[in-house]
């Protein structure tokens, strides 16, 4: 039986030339040269070209003594207030903290709303503010998708289709013939998704229905029709696309719009005209021809530096990189003639075109190491809107069979972790896990993530803060660093590291499922209280966490301001998410150094459920949700799938319904206990045929099908 595979050869030092840039080219459409671009030899623009990033200082010193909790809870104010389990009883003395599965707390701010009515100390977490950040990054992605990238897509798409026509017609007779007739097959399938009452040009009516076909029944691994049309290709050498990935996920399922836009960049995003055949390779140079033309590279423009602000850069090579090429190798005002008479220059161009860059990362199926060695020549070539490099799909690509071998049951690592990725970060507990679940024991593994640490410790803020994907991931760096002497005494255990591993995971799992469209996915080889109650609460002091975040929230705003693409509201519900973020660092800062609240601060933790709900309401608007009542069509639960095992299996990353957290905490002087909610997260293998949608996920919820939760929760889970 066949296998099939994956790139495998990344090289480290590459890694970080290729990861300081989010960009192609401006709105001008010029080039702009980082410092490390001639090395590889790709054009890009900085990030700084939207917004740049601002520190936000952080200034505390961890005074707080230690304290131990009474067994019978004798030494806290208020455990009258709560009923809990034997089990979660034990961990609450333990730990100083525990959680508690709920099945109803759809939303952060239910929980907290209860606590205000009951009422009860309210323990505001960094679970709770990073979701906030979830729900406006998905609002502000789905905003402008709908409201400028699909429109100015159907446009562009329109006009490529139009031009491919006139190139075919130019070129009819020639050895071009073929690849221009692929183009206008190409640009027709995206029409047709986009609007499936647009007709078919005559020439690839038959060749554009197979594709449509394939798409519309999410397929699976199959041979693209189009792309292997006219070329004599045998076994390894077709194109095989994987049809599952244009099921609609993430914010996407909610809109017929954002439905057929979700399969247009799909299908942009993912076809690979191959540089390994001369046909397809000629099918490249001709939409970027086509795309020199008019204002066609300004409409690309728009729809790509928006989307490299939210996820990043190309991983593949693209428009900017064959312009320059063409222009290098040919001049300028190049002409379909010179293209099609078969001169030298030609030549030239191939053999130039075969020493660019490679991607990064791999998202074709390609073939065993057995069958097909040339792993770079499966799969370096041009895509028309390619997927994102992303560092954490760069750290399961060197994670998975073959960049690692088997382990002695003669086992190949198919699917990553979702721990590999805090690991790579420097989290010791996560590789610990790993190391216990037998994760590590695969050849190479050790030794690879070992150079994956050393390399992502050495990386500087230019790089964490050049678009939006990336700051979230260092938003979320301040979760893995372990809490020491003057730290509350529940943050200094095994079991609350454990629980920011799972703050981490949750929060990056939303972070794949905003940005599933864009960002690439790896290939394994196949083969208001009742008066007179204390109900003063506290912040989960993260002064750094709270910091990045606000740090982050102002970049979202004004990057996406100079573009003019931030209506006013927006724009002022991040300046209360920023301002929100900012007043929970300053009371980590005051907690952490012993310092007394103020009422207003105490204040602002009471109300806090409010003002989740109020950014619930705006974050969700767009899909016409005005209400709480509509809380049970729109829960926090989701799900993403981030990586695929061609052999049949998706590795999917999920969160669901809110737990509840309760801590033993110091207020002035005394020990109480304060209750909050806190991300459940869930990681499964699930069928590659059956990708699954918000939808499908809730229903496993709400059915109790879901899967179990890790093992290693149960350091501070009970029921």
């Amino acid at each position: 039986m066949q296998r099939i595979g994956i790139i495998s050869a990344w090289v480290l030092s590459m890694l970080l030339l290729i990861t300081t840039v989010s960009g192609c080219s401006g709105d001008s459409g010029q080039v702009e040269q980082h410092p490390a671009a001639g090395e590889i030899g790709t054009p890009v623009a900085l990030a700084s070209s939207f917004a740049v990033y601002k520190d936000v200082p952080v200034d505390f010193s961890p005074t707080l003594e230690p304290y131990k909790v009474d067994p019978e809870l004798d030494n806290v104010t208020n455990k009258e207030m709560f009923q809990l389990s034997p089990e979660a009883k034990q961990l609450l003395v333990e730990n100083g903290f525990v959680v508690v599965p709920n099945q109803y707390n759809r939303e952060f701010f239910m929980l907290y709303e209860t606590n205000l009515y009951e009422p009860v100390p309210s323990f505001i977490t960094t679970d709770s503010m990073l979701h906030n950040y979830h729900l406006f990054f998905s609002h502000l992605l789905r905003v402008i998708e709908k409201g400028k990238l699909a429109p100015e897509l159907k446009e562009l798409t329109a006009a490529m289709l139009t031009a491919s026509q006139k190139q075919y017609a130019a070129l009819k007779g020639s050895d071009w013939e073929n690849a221009a007739r692929r183009n206008i097959g190409f640009f027709a399938v995206a029409e047709k998704l986009l609007d499936p009452q647009m007709p078919v040009p005559y020439q690839v009516e038959q060749v554009v229905e197979e594709e449509l076909r394939l798409i519309e029944n999410a397929s699976g691994i199959q041979n693209s029709p189009l792309m292997n049309m006219g070329q004599d290709l045998k076994g390894t050498d077709t194109l095989q696309e994987d049809y599952s990935q244009y099921i609609p996920r993430g914010h996407y399922t909610t809109d017929e719009m954002l439905q057929s836009y979700f399969k247009a960049m799909m299908w942009y995003g993912r076809m690979t005209f191959r540089i390994k055949s001369e046909d397809e390779t000629k099918s490249a140079v001709l939409i970027t021809s086509a795309l020199g033309e008019s204002d066609f590279e300004q409409k690309w423009d728009k729809i790509y530096q928006p989307t490299s602000f939210f996820v990043g850069k190309a991983d593949d090579l693209s428009y900017p990189q064959y312009r320059e090429l063409l222009d290098k190798t040919y001049g300028t005002g190049i002409r379909l003639k010179d293209l099609a008479s078969g001169s030298d220059q030609w030549t030239a161009f191939m053999e130039a075109a075969a020493e660019l860059e490679p991607p990064v990362i791999n998202s074709i199926p390609i073939f065993d190491e057995e069958l097909q060695p040339d792993r770079e020549g499966a799969i370096k070539g041009f895509r028309f809107m390619g997927q994102r490099f992303t560092l954490d799909a760069a750290v399961f690509q060197r994670l998975v069979y073959r960049n690692v071998k088997e382990n002695s049951q003669g086992e190949r690592r198919m699917l990553p972790k979702g721990l590999d990725i805090p690991a790579a970060m420097g989290s010791g507990e996560a590789y610990s896990i790993l190391e216990a679940e037998g994760e590590t024991d695969y050849a190479g593994y050790p030794a690879n993530m070992n150079k994956l640490q050393q390399y992502i410790a050495g990386l500087d803020k230019e790089i964490w803060t050049q678009n939006l994907y990336w700051g979230w991931l260092y938003t979320l760096e301040p979760l893995l660093q372990e809490r020491g002497k003057g730290y509350p005494s529940f943050m200094q255990s095994q079991a609350w590291t454990r629980k920011d591993l799972n703050s981490f995971l949750a929060s990056w799992t939303e972070l794949k499922h905003d940005t599933i469209l864009y960002a690439k996915q790896i290939y394994a080889e196949m083969g208001g209280g009742m008066a007179g109650v204390d109900d003063r609460g506290y912040v989960e002091p993260n002064p750094h966490l709270y910091a990045r975040l606000a740090a982050l929230v102002n970049m979202t705003r004004e990057g996406l301001a100079s573009r003019d693409l931030l209506d006013q509201t927006d724009r002022d519900s991040l300046d209360r998410l920023e301002q929100l973020a900012l007043s929970l660092k300053t009371i980590s800062e005051k907690e952490l150094s012993d310092i007394p609240l103020t009422d207003e601060e105490f204040e602002l933790i009471r109300s806090y459920g409010g003002q989740l709900e109020h950014f619930w309401l705006e974050a969700l608007s767009d899909i016409g949700v005005d209400h709480r009542s509509a809380i049970d069509e729109n829960p926090a639960a989701l799900v993403a799938d981030v990586a695929t095992d061609p052999g049949g299996r998706v590795l999917q990353e999920a969160t669901g319904h809110i737990f509840e957290i309760y801590a033993v905490v110091p207020v002035d002087g005394s020990l109480r206990i304060a209750r909050g909610g806190v991300y459940s997260h869930y990681e499964f293998s699930w069928p590659l045929s059956d990708r699954l949608t918000d939808k499908k996920w809730h229903e496993l919820l709400d059915s109790g099908q879901a899967p179990p939760l890790a093992g290693w929760t149960k350091t501070f889970i009970a029921q």
